[in-house]
């Protein structure tokens, strides 16, 4: 009787000791003497004590910081880029059966395709096309990382430093093109005021009348203000008028 409840704890001990437990976010790849059996989890699964041992694997996505990289660009511009890679493990089997260390493999082959990238374009493309260098980027990536049973969700360029003197030279260029498009506005302008101008000119040419509509307006517009002194021109029409209407006026006044 005592056999038998020795033999029932000691199979029951072993029956409890290969009970496994695997999170919702975990995998485990079950290994037997040494060869790959398959996966389990997530929930309760059972292996075979002291023969068959598991080794798991998180699924969830995972962060991981590029540290600052100093690379070159195509016009030879000396600039520090850092950027940041979301990743998960898509086939837990492949990331450990395929890859010493996945983690590792992911950051140095990251931080290698970005220092290669940005040697593809110049200093303006990375200051201007962030996006399309990071979809290229997780592009790349992806396609490499693939077969080690890593998905590339996302990459992303946090800050691109460049040098002082680089940072004042385009300063003085972006001066440069306001100083350059504020001129242009101000000759067109101009040239605007001048051809509505000439167009004014050959329509008062044209009609006296509204020269001297014009000139009664400005009269108005100046007599406004009561400290002022108005000049009034009086065209020589007026004047030879004037002149012969007093010369008639004056030989009524003496006949003789």
């Amino acid at each position: 009787m005592n056999v038998v409840l020795i033999a029932s704890a000691l199979v029951l001990i072993l029956v409890l000791s290969g009970l496994r437990i695997a999170q919702e976010y975990e995998r485990s790849l079950v290994f037997r003497l040494g060869r790959f059996q398959g996966l389990r989890g997530p929930g309760l699964f059972w292996i075979i004590p002291f023969i068959e041992w598991q080794q798991r694997i998180d699924i969830r996505t995972r962060t991981v910081n590029l540290e600052q990289q100093e690379t070159i660009t195509k016009d030879s511009v000396t600039i520090k880029v850092n950027a940041v890679l979301w990743f998960n493990v898509s086939n837990a089997s492949d990331a450990v059966l395929k890859v010493a260390n996945f983690n590792q493999a992911v950051y140095q082959f990251a931080v290698t395709t970005l220092r290669n990238i940005i040697g593809q374009h110049f200093l303006d493309e990375v200051l201007k096309e962030r996006e399309k260098i990071n979809k290229t980027l997780q592009a790349i990536v992806d396609a490499a990382t693939e077969p080690w049973g890593i998905k590339i969700e996302m990459v992303e360029m946090k800050d691109v430093e460049i040098p002082g003197s680089m940072q004042r030279a385009m300063a003085r260029e972006a001066e440069a093109v306001r100083e350059k498009r504020a001129r242009i506005i101000k000759a067109e302008a101009e040239f605007d005021a001048a051809e509505k101008l000439t167009l004014s000119a050959k329509q008062m040419a044209d009609n006296p009348i509204s020269l001297e509509l014009r000139r009664m307006q400005m009269l108005s517009e100046i007599g406004i203000d009561n400290n002022t002194t108005t000049v009034i021109l009086m065209p020589s029409e007026f004047q030879n008028a004037a002149r012969s209407f007093t010369e008639l006026v004056n030989m009524k006044k003496n006949p003789s």
